[in-house]
């Protein structure tokens, strides 16, 4: 790759790339008001790549290099396809040491998968890095939604509580929820604020959602392991669930997600109902059409 990267032909290149795409490709909000410019605005590109408006406007105008990271960003936010990547990435001088089509994939260890196994009376996730969801039991399933039947690159906690309609009406205090999970990631941020991959989530979210946006630029972050979930359920009702969440010994970032009632409460009873109906929607096909 050069070692001379002509700051120039990488903002000519930005600047046609942004002028070739309207809010509507990226998924943006359109108004009735008129534009002065053709395709997305700076401040736009900005919100998508999850940088300030201030650096993209250096990067156009040539006055700072463009790191790795984010590259990686703009190529998701400008939709730019295999040829255009390489093209991105040799203007910046830069190597595409993790290219997007490669995301490297997280791997649950062993002793996770039987930990989950063995929770067959409560809701139970693996959660890996950034709030992916790695893995769950059929109760969680019951509770939350059926995970299989997302897209892999789909299944993340803090994504589904913003865009999932089912997810999100299943929290009573769904503001509550919502922020301190931002806070979450936004703590897990900071061991590693120059990821690929959490800059696109943070980007996706900001353009979809006016509430991670504020909540993201209040910079708030906890690390709490534990707490209460309040959720209405369609199926059982109010349920008040304890949460608690246990981090793998092995610094692997992955963390068991278990949600738990007090035995004899209205809550322990409609998880009792939802595991059964969850053994039901899993039972073999050959055992539901035998005749009784």
């Amino acid at each position: 790759m050069s070692s001379h990267p002509d700051p120039r032909a990488l903002g000519a290149f930005l600047r046609a790339r942004r002028a070739q795409l309207t809010p509507r490709d990226c998924g943006l909000p359109t108004t009735d008001t008129t534009r002065r410019v053709t395709g997305l605005r700076r401040e736009e590109v900005a919100t998508l790549a999850a940088i300030s408006v201030d650096y993209y406007t250096r990067l156009e105008q040539g006055r700072v290099r463009a790191s790795t990271p984010v590259l990686a960003t703009l190529t998701h936010a400008l939709h730019l396809d295999e040829d255009q990547r390489q093209h991105l990435y040799q203007l910046a001088g830069r190597t595409d040491d993790q290219p997007r089509h490669h995301r490297q994939t997280q791997r649950m260890r062993p002793a996770m998968r039987r930990l989950l196994d063995q929770l067959t009376h409560t809701p139970a996730l693996v959660l890996g890095k950034h709030l992916d969801i790695l893995a769950w039991n059929p109760t969680a399933t019951a509770l939350y939604t059926d995970f299989a039947a997302l897209p892999a690159q789909h299944r993340n906690y803090l994504r589904l509580m913003f865009t999932h309609p089912a997810i999100r009406g299943l929290h009573k205090n769904w503001a509550h929820d919502a922020r301190d999970a931002v806070a979450a990631l936004r703590m897990e941020a900071g061991a590693d604020p120059d990821d690929p991959d959490l800059a696109r989530l943070v980007g996706e979210l900001s353009v979809r959602d006016t509430d991670f946006r504020t909540w993201w630029a209040e910079h708030r972050v906890t690390s709490a392991t534990y707490g209460t979930k309040h959720y209405h359920h369609p199926l059982v009702g109010d349920l008040t669930l304890d949460c608690d969440t246990w981090a793998s010994p092995d610094h692997s970032g992955q963390r068991l997600m278990i949600l738990t009632a007090e035995p004899a409460s209205p809550a322990h009873d409609a998880l009792r109902i939802l595991t059964s109906w969850a053994a039901e929607q899993t039972e073999p096909a050959s055992a539901k059409n035998t005749t009784r």
